[in-house]
């Protein structure tokens, strides 16, 4: 299904969204569920997670975590956002594994493992949210923590523990804002859903939200637990809808101000993304994408890459895929991605000449950002270190 072909709308105002329900086989884009005018709450900064301590008891003093908050001469102290999993040893015995998300992690304290010198006992301070997606709430009968902390270690494990005190137990959930939907069309589906006793609830279906030109500028996923229907503020036969529990897939504040620009259509200037915060070009790059190019790609050629609004990692992405592909779009929203693209495909690939001017300024800027698990090298060290692995001549001014 194109949401190009549901713009054409005999109203005062335009469709500025479309509801559509994913297609779970995979074999068609999805199924039309309505269409709406506006949508009201659906910029949310979700709020962090209350702070708790936990202690990592007997991670082995081999592994990276040890390494980079204990073992280093300047031992880490913020980890960031990271990802805890309990795996059961047999997994046809004991089911699935199960995940915690580590919200904004610093290092309170660590010491040898009293009695196991080969391990260290690490004290965080961190925001908790367990994925309760399987439901299971019982430890497997042999367990095995894994940790992973993407400052530290990419997206393989950072470490592990012999067991975490302070993790198994109740605590609250986050508080959640409503979504309208606003001068809505709905399809038979939702009617379908609508025409149930109260409260309806239903599966999820996804957000498009559309530029004028009726192009997709990206989805968000909405959960239906309970839906609410009656007539519209903008009259006719239109309904307005709101979503009580719409879940966390939402886009932030500072996506507000970008999303104006791009429902313009896609961005044809160069550095338009500058003008906005750390969470405005966060936002910026979730809109981004590659292409369109012919199925060998693009070789050979110099490009230039604008630096003098490098100041940091999602800040050299955007300046990264701005150089070799335009506005718009991105070579990559990490390391890992932009190094996929380098090795082939419908992107821009080697051998080409990448000319970064102003590169002090990301030199500096990035100086902090140290990639541990790959030598101690900056962010900016490792991203020059990768092009030219790669095959781009990179030419810095």
């Amino acid at each position: 299904m194109r949401s190009e072909e549901h713009v054409g709308w005999e109203r005062a105002f335009p469709v500025r969204y479309l509801l559509v329900r994913d297609d779970i086989s995979g074999e068609e884009e999805g199924v039309l569920w309505g269409r709406c005018a506006e949508v009201e709450g659906l910029f949310m900064d979700v709020p962090p997670l209350p702070r708790e301590v936990l202690t990592l008891r007997g991670c082995p003093r081999e592994s990276l975590l040890v390494q980079a908050v204990a073992d280093s001469a300047e031992p880490v102290r913020l980890l960031g956002d990271g990802m805890l999993s309990i795996e059961p040893v047999d997994p046809s015995n004991d089911g699935p594994a199960r995940f915690w998300d580590l919200e904004d992690t610093t290092v309170l304290a660590r010491w040898p493992t009293p009695g196991d010198p080969g391990r260290w006992d690490i004290v965080v301070g961190t925001g908790v949210s367990e994925d309760d997606y399987w439901g299971r709430k019982r430890l497997p009968s042999s367990p095995r923590f894994d940790l992973w902390f993407p400052s530290i270690q990419g997206d393989s494990p950072s470490g592990s523990c012999r067991s975490i005190d302070g993790l198994l137990t109740p605590r609250p959930q986050r508080p959640t804002q409503p979504v309208h939907l606003i001068g809505c069309e709905p399809a038979a589906p939702l009617l379908t859903l609508l025409s149930r006793p109260l409260p309806q609830k239903g599966d999820p279906i996804t957000l498009w939200p559309l530029d004028r030109h009726g192009r997709t500028i990206t989805r968000y996923r909405l959960d239906l637990d309970t839906v609410e229907a009656r007539p519209s503020v903008l009259g006719g036969a239109l309904i307005d809808v709101t979503i009580t529990d719409p879940g966390d897939d939402r886009p932030t504040l500072a996506a507000r101000q970008v999303w104006e620009i791009w429902s313009d259509g896609v961005p044809t200037l160069p550095n338009q993304w500058a003008q906005f915060d750390a969470k405005g070009q966060s936002e910026w790059l979730d809109l981004t994408r590659v292409g369109p190019y012919g199925p060998e790609g693009l070789s050979d050629g110099t490009y230039h890459l604008d630096g003098q609004h490098v100041t940091d990692r999602t800040s050299m992405l955007l300046a990264l895929g701005e150089a070799l592909l335009g506005p718009g779009a991105n070579y990559g929203r990490c390391l890992d991605s932009v190094q996929d693209y380098l090795g082939g495909g419908l992107s821009v690939v080697p051998p080409f000449t990448l000319v970064w001017h102003h590169a002090a300024i990301a030199r500096h800027a990035l100086a902090g950002h140290v990639l541990h698990h790959l030598g101690g090298r900056s962010y900016f060290e490792e991203t020059v270190n990768l092009l030219r692995e790669k095959g781009v001549t990179v030419v810095l001014q």
